[in-house]
């Protein structure tokens, strides 16, 4: 497979504010058409974890939150709503660090991120509405390829992105939470250098690479971009799920 020597980024234009049960292929397929963007083979559509949770209606009305003693103390020590906070706990299987105005957790899919990934911006435009990650984003990120693929008779993939921060930097980025069509994580172990020296720990991130690249489109604040289409994805491409990039708990030196 001869290597991308390019990449295009591709904003779909006209995606509106979503609602649970939209049908966000249908919608991407109206934009691509007032964008005159034609989907070919090997593209990856980039789409945000909001459109996909939204969709999907994971909203959770935050009056209809009872919480529990050890949000409330939690909540005490991290200065946030214990309504939400009682939600955070509730998507995550452990704490890893709690101060002011943060709170670190490990996820129930394996992703260390802040505040469990739910959010309140760009939700309701008020703060008594919070949105949870899908329940499943690697198979939802299977669903939509499937449509598209049925809508488009291109052989496309998807990665649902969201905003994380890192360890030791500053500002947030966008990562893979969610995979379809394409490898997530390329092993480039065995392979040659340009000096033929074999690479020994080298895998590429890159899902999450197409995901921040995608961000960079997307915006943060009130761009209302949400979908991407990636052009020139330069790896093999395989089945991948997002999966692949959390790190084992035993090869974790950090946590």
């Amino acid at each position: 497979m001869q290597r991308s020597s390019a990449i295009e980024l591709l904003a779909v234009p006209g995606i509106p504010r979503i609602a649970k049960g939209d049908d966000l292929v249908a919608l991407i397929g109206e934009g691509l058409a007032r964008g005159g963007i034609v989907p070919r083979g090997g593209d990856v559509f980039v789409l945000t974890q909001k459109i996909v949770s939204k969709a999907e209606g994971r909203m959770v009305d935050l009056a209809t939150v009872k919480p529990s003693a050890e949000a409330i103390e939690l909540a005490g020590n991290v200065q946030k709503d214990p309504r939400l906070v009682e939600l955070i706990l509730s998507e995550s299987v452990r704490v890893v660090r709690a101060g002011p105005g943060i709170l670190i957790v490990e996820h129930r899919l394996g992703f260390v991120m802040a505040s469990a990934g739910i959010d309140q911006s760009n939700v309701s435009g008020d703060d008594g509405t919070a949105l949870l990650l899908p329940e499943d984003p690697d198979a939802s990120a299977r669903r939509i390829r499937d449509a598209l693929i049925r809508s488009t008779a291109a052989d496309v993939g998807v990665v649902i992105n969201d905003s994380f921060g890192r360890a030791w930097r500053n500002g947030v980025t966008g990562v893979a939470i969610g995979v379809a069509g394409i490898p997530a994580l390329v092993d480039l172990r065995g392979h040659a250098d340009r000096a033929g020296r074999a690479l020994k720990v080298t895998q590429v991130a890159a899902a999450d690479e197409i995901a921040s690249a995608a961000s960079l489109l997307m915006g943060q604040a009130a761009e209302g971009l949400p979908v991407v289409l990636a052009r020139g994805f330069p790896y093999e491409r395989r089945a991948g799920a997002a999966a692949e990039l959390v790190r084992p708990r035993a090869e974790d030196l950090f946590r």
